[in-house]
């Protein structure tokens, strides 16, 4: 059993969010053959930790407080909005991205300019984001089976 110290929520969120990160790291190892750690913090990518964690959070107020209380309203309209965030605002950025360095390329040789690349996986696509949903969820049921007092 996990301390009482923090909230169920709390521990939720953080396993929906380890659980997304540990499959893309689990992913890439199968395909590469190579154990790669910076996938625990990376952004982008199947599935999304961002929608993953936010509906875990979600999904253990709802189990918590009640699905008719005005704090998982509030978690529902969090997961909602960064859901839509991972999958318009950030892909968006990342595109923008993509293309500038691109840019950058071209004119490199024209000109001085710095050879750092802006980072381009930043966003997901729908399905990255509804599959960091089914996670979230998932990982909250098993969280709340196993932390819920």
């Amino acid at each position: 059993m996990i301390s009482n110290a923090l909230h169920p929520t709390f521990w939720a969120a953080l396993f929906g969010w380890i659980v997304a990160q540990t499959i893309k790291m689990v992913c890439s190892f199968v395909e590469t053959r190579r154990l790669d750690f910076s996938y625990m913090v990376s952004t982008g990518g199947m599935p999304s930790a961002h929608s993953a964690m936010a509906s875990s959070l979600a999904t253990s107020l709802a189990l918590c407080e009640g699905f008719d209380s005005s704090v998982f309203a509030l978690g529902c309209a969090f997961a909602i909005v960064v859901m839509f965030d991972a999958q318009s605002v950030r892909k968006a950025a990342g595109e923008q991205a993509r293309l500038l360095n691109q840019i950058v390329d071209e004119l490199l040789h024209e000109h001085h300019l710095s050879e750092n690349k802006l980072k381009e996986l930043l966003g997901h696509t729908r399905l990255e984001v509804f599959m960091g949903l089914l996670t979230g969820i998932a990982t909250a049921l098993a969280s709340f089976r196993f932390i819920h007092p």
